[in-house]
């Protein structure tokens, strides 16, 4: 079982390369940052999680830029995206980020993408959030072209470029592990067609998680595929949950730091840390 760590960073909280460093000492396996470019004023989709909406959801700091500093503060530690809004962000620019980050890092990156779930969010990018999921697919295909292919090209309803040269590529073949976040109820099928994981939200899925695992290894199956690792994200920091979802086959869990300073980080590191040996 992999045990790695989740925050949003910014400004008011621990800096990245000092976060890395604490959470690489402390003997957890990875460090993902979340992000959101901005958040409407006018708050017309409702936050997930219910309640208030955070005031980290806009005030998170770029995730490529955190994870720069991040991965060159420490020299084991995996670092990533949990999870990039692939929805928000140019697939041609993108795909050099990820190439770039997972070189300068030694094959240390992993690339958590999600589709997104603020609406108007999504509109001041551009994106209809109707066709989202869509959007998300072919940025995902077209970018594994542009990193395996000397000459890429794709063609598709929402990207659409001829024939490129495109460096770097990756330090990790074919790519980093993209893993698919998401709780909806075609998630499984998204990941068993474009993802090397699935990275759900343990608390959103709930019971339904271990049927939903059950599918995922059921599609890959039919698609001539391994089983597809798990990693549940927002695991509640406590030996029984981490050790349910070991029973359940989950590989990885990540556990959500919240946005505060120095100390007050190192103390909850040095809580979750427990779990590290435990498990």
């Amino acid at each position: 079982m992999k045990i790695g760590v989740a925050t949003f960073p910014t400004s008011y909280s621990m800096r990245p390369d000092d976060l890395a460093r604490a959470v690489e000492e402390r003997g957890f396996e990875s460090l993902l940052f979340a992000e959101h470019s901005h958040i409407p004023t006018s708050r017309e989709t409702p936050h997930p999680g219910g309640g208030d909406l955070p005031r980290d959801y806009y005030s998170s700091w770029d995730p490529f830029v955190a994870l720069s500093f991040a991965a060159a503060a420490t020299t084991t530690l995996n670092v990533g995206t949990g999870a990039c809004l692939v929805t928000q962000r140019d697939p041609i620019l993108l795909a050099k980020e990820v190439a770039t980050i997972d070189a300068a890092s030694r094959g240390r990156f992993l690339f958590g993408v999600a589709a997104g779930w603020n609406r108007e969010e999504m509109r001041d990018h551009g994106t209809d959030p109707d066709v989202r999921f869509g959007v998300l697919r072919e940025r995902v295909l077209a970018m594994q072209e542009i990193w395996t292919k000397e000459e890429a090209e794709f063609h598709g309803r929402h990207v659409d470029f001829d024939a490129m040269w495109a460096d770097p590529k990756p330090e990790t073949r074919p790519w980093p592990p993209i893993l698919v976040g998401g709780n909806g109820e075609r998630i499984v099928e998204r990941v068993a067609e474009f993802g090397d994981e699935w990275m759900p939200n343990v608390h959103r899925v709930g019971e339904a998680l271990p049927g939903r695992i059950g599918e995922l290894q059921r599609l890959a199956a039919e698609r001539g595929r391994d089983p597809i690792p798990v990693t549940g994200y927002g695991v509640r920091p406590a030996e029984d949950h981490v050790t349910e979802m070991a029973e359940l086959g989950v590989h990885r869990v990540v556990l959500y730091l919240p946005s505060v300073d120095g100390d007050e980080s190192r103390r909850l590191l040095d809580e979750h840390a427990r779990l590290v040996g435990a498990v």
